[in-house]
């Protein structure tokens, strides 16, 4: 799985900063020794220390300080007006400067240390896909809207179980760290129910069970989700199956009020074709559900499941990514999501909701 990286904001400053101070005091140096000695520009130099320690810890921004008091009082430097005052106004803007840079590394800390932790959390929540789950190859591409966060409001898993290898892709209510809490009790769901129903239609009454539950224990608080489920029968190829190059296997798609996946051929791409069912979490999916699409597969085809916040991304005219018409075929399954995800980056300025893309594919053991 790809998580698009992330930086904590005020964590790491920027490289071209560590250059800034130590750059001025040179120009500095050298305009005072190419202008008149009638005319003094050290007070240029207080600067230098307080720009070292936004760039520099303790030890950096100290260096910088003496650095810039030597300046002060060798000859060669030609300060011939500096006087015991100005020697000490210097000092005390280092000293100062040498105390922001301590407090800002040790705020720096406890943020590497509160964005460790995130992280453990967050991967837990969702952890990265593997290249292969039994005859599934799979690619998969998360990008949380919030831009501290690696979860936010859509979820994608596969998993293997007694009835075959199932995929969900879903989009819950909200985004951002106050929808972490849905997609968690989602995906325990859907990694029990994979191993108890046999039937998707099944899997998706539990998913909406959980989700109006959840619901129902919060005042003032509607939970809902669009998915869709992708189920690859037990008669697919697996590792030690026999599984030619020309054999077709088929998948099962059904949509709870999500967009249906695309299936990229060689020949191109088309929108499979499903039944449309309610959201989950309204307590509509039961025995109404829809009947899940079967989808024949040819060996070399590839199913990619997608959230809105890839095709309700916009470019600076205001127009909608056009997601189905921009996909170039790409039979692997990882590069694949990664060339969608160039390109809708290429599209818009800025991607303002959570993103995740799932391609599967079918194939026997490399």
């Amino acid at each position: 799985m790809d998580r698009v990286p992330r930086e904590l904001p005020g964590v790491r400053p920027p490289r071209w900063l560590r250059a800034v101070p130590w750059g001025l005091l040179l120009v500095v140096l050298a305009a005072q020794v190419l202008t008149p000695e009638t005319v003094q520009l050290g007070f240029a130099l207080a600067v230098v220390a307080p720009l070292a320690s936004l760039a520099y810890g303790v030890l950096g921004t100290s260096l910088a300080a003496v650095v810039v008091m030597l300046a002060l009082v060798l000859p060669y430097a030609r300060a011939v007006h500096a006087t015991g005052g100005d020697l000490l106004a210097f000092g005390l803007i280092g000293g100062v400067s040498v105390l922001l840079a301590w407090a800002r590394a040790r705020r720096e800390a406890q943020l590497v240390t509160v964005r460790t932790v995130a992280e453990a959390a967050q991967y837990a929540v969702l952890p990265p896909l593997p290249p292969r789950v039994g005859p599934v190859r799979c690619g998969a591409l998360y990008r949380a809207a919030v831009r501290t966060a690696l979860v936010g409001g859509d979820l994608y898993d596969v998993q293997p179980g007694p009835y075959g290898v199932r995929a969900v892709v879903a989009d819950v209510k909200g985004h951002g760290l106050s929808a972490v809490s849905t997609v968690a009790a989602l995906l325990g769901t859907f990694r029990e129910a994979v191993l108890d129903e046999p039937e998707l239609t099944g899997v998706a009454a539990r998913l909406d069970r959980r989700l109006v539950v959840d619901s129902s224990r919060q005042e003032d608080t509607e939970l809902f989700a669009t998915a869709v489920l992708v189920e690859f029968p037990r008669d697919a190829p697996d590792d030690g199956g026999d599984g030619g190059p020309g054999r077709r296997v088929e998948a099962r798609v059904l949509s709870c009020g999500h967009p249906p996946p695309l299936l990229v051929t060689g020949n191109g791409v088309r929108e499979v074709e499903v039944e449309p069912g309610p959201p989950l979490g309204l307590g509509l999916t039961g025995p109404a559900a829809p009947t899940p699409a079967s989808v024949p597969l040819e060996p070399s085809c590839v199913l990619l499941a997608h959230t809105d916040g890839v095709t309700e991304a916009r470019d600076a005219a205001g127009e909608f990514y056009p997601l189905t018409e921009r996909i170039r075929p790409e039979l692997d399954p990882v590069a694949l999501v990664r060339a969608v995800w160039r390109d809708v980056s290429g599209y818009t300025g800025e991607i303002v909701d959570d993103v995740a893309l799932l391609a599967l594919r079918v194939s026997p053991a490399d």
